[in-house]
Formats: C-alpha cells, sequence, structure tokens
C-alpha cells in the first residue's frame, strides 16, 4: 500500500474557509479508513486553532529553513485524530495571524510553507510514495523537488499530485522571488514551466512539473480546458491532458442524515418524509417569515458572482411577483449583493429571508427545511452543499456546470427520473422559467415531487468512491496496478 503526505493549507476540523478545508479533512480520513497509510501537514494558525486541539498537541522537532537570505524558524507540532497523523508547521511570524489568507506577504508565507514541507520529510523520517498537493499554496512544491532538492536521493522516488480545488487562485508573484525566496534560478521561468506572462505562477508550476493534476469533479476537468472556465491557464491545461484527472469530491454521510442530524427540530428518511414538515414551520419561525404552506426556496453560499448569486437577483423580482413562495438566504460575501437580499428583505417581507451571517445550525435547519435549494452558480468546480441538500430531500436547482452536472440529474417529465433541476443557459431569464417549472411539480405533482425527493436522497455521495480513485490514481503513479480511474 502507498504511503501519502497530504500536504494543505488549511483542514477542518482546525480551521477552514471552504470547500478545501472539507476535503482536507475528509478525504484523508476516508483514505485512511480504506487502508492507506497517510499524513497531513499544514500550518499551524495558532492564533485560530481550537482550545480542544491545543491541548492535544506536542512539539515533535524544530529546525531552521532558509527562505532567500535569512533563516526561518520552523517548529513542528503533531497529533493524531481518527486514526489520523497531522504535522503543523509552525512559525508566528507568518502564521501567528487573526486570520489564514488575504496579507501583503502571502507569497513569502506560502513560499515558507512548501519549503518547510520539503524540509520536513527527513526531519520526521516519513519520505511518502506521494506527495499529494492541493491548491496553489502547495503546487510549487514539484518545481522545488526538481530544481531545490534533486541531491536528496530519498526524494527521487517520490510522485506527485496536485488537486486544483479552484483554478481562479493561482498564487501570482514577482519572478524576483525565485532567488529572493526560493534561491533557484532562472531555467524554469519560461512559457513551459512557471512563467506567466512575466509574472511566477505557483499553480501553473504545479501543472506542469507534477505526475498528475486532478480537479474535484468530472466535468470541470474538462471544463477548465476551454478558455471559458480556463482562467488564462486553459492552454497550458490541454498541454497536460494526458495526465489531468477529474475525482468527484464527497460529503460525510453520517453527518448529513436527517435521521439522526441533532441540529433538526423532526427526524426523518426517504422512507417516511413527514416530519420534514416540522422542520419547514420550525424553519419559517426561525427565520421571521410567516408560517404558511408555501414552497421555501434555500440558498447557503458564500455570496459572491461565483456563486451565481447576481444572476439569481437579476430573477428575483419578477419571481417574487408572481409567485407565493418564499427565499431564504444564508451566507456572507461581497457587501454589494449582501446589500441587495437587505432590500429584497425589506421590499418583500412576507416573502424573504436575508440572513447575512454565518450560522452551521441554521444552514442544517435550511437543508431539511426547505423545498428548493438553489444553486445557480456560475462555474463549480465541485459543490458540496447541492449533494447535503439532496441528503435532506430538498431538490437542488443548478447551473449544469462542473460537480453540479456530475452530481444532480434534472427531472425528466417522460421518465420520471431525475433528483433535482437544472439549466445551462446562463440568463436570469432562464434561471426564473426553470424556478417556476420546478414550482409547479411541487404545487401540481406532490406524488412526482416525492418520487425525486426519495431518488435524491438514496443516491451514494460517500467519500468511498472518492477514496478508491485517488488510491487507483497512487498506485498507478507508482507502477502499481490502480485499477480505473
Amino acid at each position: 500500500m502507498t504511503k501519502v503526505l497530504f500536504a494543505t493549507a488549511e483542514a477542518a476540523p482546525f480551521y477552514k474557509t471552504g470547500g478545501l478545508g472539507d476535503v482536507s479533512d475528509a478525504l484523508p480520513r476516508a483514505l485512511h479508513q480504506a487502508g492507506t497509510t497517510i499524513r497531513v501537514v499544514l500550518p499551524y494558525y495558532a492564533q485560530l486553532m481550537p482550545m480542544r486541539f491545543q491541548r492535544q498537541l506536542t512539539d515533535l522537532c524544530h529546525f531552521d529553513v532558509q527562505v532567500g537570505d535569512h533563516w526561518a524558524y520552523c517548529g513542528i507540532k503533531t497529533l493524531t485524530l481518527a486514526g489520523v497523523t497531522y504535522y503543523l508547521i509552525d512559525n508566528l511570524d507568518y502564521f501567528g495571524r487573526p486570520g489564514m489568507y488575504g496579507y501583503w506577504d502571502d507569497g513569502e508565507r506560502f513560499a515558507f510553507f512548501q519549503l518547510a514541507i520539503c524540509e520536513l520529510m527527513t526531519h520526521v523520517d516519513y519520505i511518502p510514495d506521494v506527495l499529494h498537493l492541493n491548491d496553489w499554496h502547495t503546487a510549487f512544491i514539484p518545481v522545488l523537488l526538481a530544481e531545490k532538492y534533486y541531491w536528496v536521493s530519498a526524494y527521487r522516488k517520490i510522485k506527485t499530485v496536485l488537486t486544483i480545488h479552484n483554478l481562479q487562485f493561482q498564487g501570482i508573484y514577482d519572478p524576483i522571488i525565485l532567488d529572493s525566496l526560493f534561491r533557484i534560478g532562472c531555467q524554469t521561468f519560461t512559457e513551459t514551466g512557471i512563467e506567466f506572462y512575466g509574472q511566477v505562477n505557483f499553480l501553473k508550476g504545479g501543472i506542469n512539473f507534477a505526475d498528475a493534476v486532478n480537479t474535484v469533479s468530472p466535468s470541470y476537468a474538462a471544463e477548465i480546458q476551454t478558455p471559458a472556465f480556463g482562467e488564462r491557464l486553459d492552454g497550458v491545461l490541454r498541454a497536460n491532458a494526458g495526465k489531468l484527472h477529474g475525482i468527484m469530491n464527497g460529503i460525510d454521510m453520517k453527518r448529513y442524515d436527517p435521521a439522526t442530524d441533532p441540529d433538526l427540530v423532526a427526524a426523518y428518511s426517504a422512507q417516511d418524509l413527514t416530519p420534514k414538515a416540522i422542520d419547514k414551520v420550525a424553519l419559517q419561525q426561525a427565520v421571521g417569515l410567516p408560517v404558511a404552506k408555501v414552497p421555501v426556496l434555500a440558498v447557503v453560499s458564500r455570496l459572491t458572482r461565483q456563486k451565481g448569486m447576481d444572476l439569481l437577483l437579476d430573477a428575483l423580482d419578477d419571481f417574487l411577483k408572481m409567485s407565493s413562495a418564499q427565499v431564504i438566504v444564508l451566507g456572507t460575501g461581497d457587501p454589494v449583493l449582501e446589500a441587495a437580499f437587505k432590500t429584497f428583505q425589506t421590499a418583500y417581507p412576507q416573502q424573504v429571508a436575508a440572513q447575512i451571517k454565518f450560522d452551521v445550525q441554521l444552514a442544517q435547519q435550511l437543508y431539511a427545511g426547505s423545498d428548493l435549494f438553489l444553486m445557480p452558480s456560475a462555474f463549480e468546480p465541485s459543490g458540496l452543499s447541492q449533494m447535503m441538500a439532496m441528503r435532506y430531500g430538498t431538490l437542488p436547482l443548478v447551473h449544469l456546470v462542473g460537480g453540479l452536472k456530475d452530481t444532480v440529474q434534472p427531472y425528466n417529465h417522460y421518465t420520471g427520473a431525475g433528483t433535482g433541476f437544472g439549466f445551462d443557459d446562463y440568463r436570469p431569464a432562464v434561471l426564473r422559467k426553470v424556478m417556476c417549472q420546478a414550482l409547479r411539480v411541487y404545487q401540481e405533482q406532490p406524488a412526482i415531487w416525492q418520487q425525486l425527493q426519495q431518488q435524491a436522497m438514496t443516491q451514494d455521495f460517500g467519500w468511498a468512491q472518492s477514496a478508491a480513485k485517488y488510491q487507483a490514481l497512487y498506485q498507478q503513479l507508482c507502477g502499481l496496478d490502480g485499477g480505473a480511474l
């Protein structure tokens, strides 16, 4: 069985900002349960680590890392959780801050992180068969292994996998960093290397130098090879298409189960959906909407254009005028979009509730108490919320891109097949039309609606399937028979 070191900038349950943190929690656990020897390395954000984990940390070792012309302290803390060993890179100058990202020196912070990972492997005596990297924060490591650590014989057999969770974020910096941070020459600063419009691009370096690259859904792997979704790296991705894979993310099927979810007022299942109506009433009361037997549409999302919130706003006014439906929005993000949803709440107080906050318990209540879950993302590498909504019998209405296309089967009124609703044409009028079509099914064909709910709730989105595909990829890279991806 392969030995894996999983490198990430964040991981739940310690800290997360989005899908990367969720995947970095669930995937290593699933791989461990499937028999893979796996350890995880991530920064030690001292101010963000919950106290219950702080108490479990032990100091393993420390050493200095050369960052440009100076040496930086690197402490290694460790703990084991659910059978997975974690290494946390400790340097208060770089990671002892109130946030994870968004600092003027992020380039240097994550340059240090990547250099520290390269040094770590010998200090903790864990030389993996596969180094699994995630997003731009760790994407430069294959370049470092080739250009800076080529002399370390123990590293020569290491295979590298780079997972792209969101192509938008690439880590683009002035080429001076090659010397001022990494102390490597300019031989890789080429169009086929790390050069990107005169800058250094960490993610491009990873794509070109890693042994395998994958995205978190099959459709997104295809989409990013086109100019529409490729974020100016589509040519690089097409050139590397032979090593590009798409492996769908999963969700925790035990955590997201309406039969056992402690955040719900009433438990229910695909076999007995009746108590879901109780959760709907509790949701309406929780957000201050009238308790009424009307369709409830929910949004749990970052309020950004990428998530299609501008499209939804453009469709919402006419939709509310022609419908008695209630719309509940939970999330934070772009202040302009936040204010727009608040404006709708003021204009339609009986129909709209704008919950501009982060609230895990309310999110669970929305998954359970709503009828339709809106996810009109402009692009979506994987998406998790649509899978969570389906587990609760809340049918997703999605823009058919990326992971949304791979997980939601649009309702076919001829055959009765489907687990939700979808649209291809990214225009407000089209979104509004599909919302109205979904409500007609809900109001006029309750038996069909319940059939769709049951079909959605019985889908298997567990991590075991994803873990098996990653295991197959690891084994193929190591020259073993990994089976089909």
